[in-house]
């Protein structure tokens, strides 16, 4: 899913308040992570996820990880935060 630079505007400033729901640690991105991604995704839409210094894989790793097995996009991405996006099947919240 490719996002325009007007709709990633969108997105950084709806997603600016959220705190991470998702934190990957030492163990990288495994199942237990995608799990909680996939219904945080489900849920609202737009998640914010936290790399700590103890995860194995660099930023460009765990984003296209993340990507690739979610069908999310990536909003914006600073520092060891990411912001993903991926609308709702049926009935989205957020309209782009």
């Amino acid at each position: 899913m490719n996002l325009t630079g007007k709709q990633r505007r969108a997105l950084r400033a709806l997603g600016h308040h959220l705190q991470p729901a998702v934190t990957i640690g030492k163990n990288g991105v495994v199942e237990s992570v995608l799990e909680q991604l996939e219904e945080n995704l489900l849920a609202q839409q737009l998640v914010k996820v936290k790399l700590l210094r103890t995860c194995p894989l660099g930023k460009e790793a765990v984003i296209d990880a993340l990507t690739q097995r979610t069908g999310a996009a990536l909003a914006q991405a600073v520092g060891r935060t990411l912001l993903l996006y991926r609308p709702r099947p049926e009935s989205p919240l957020i309209g782009l």
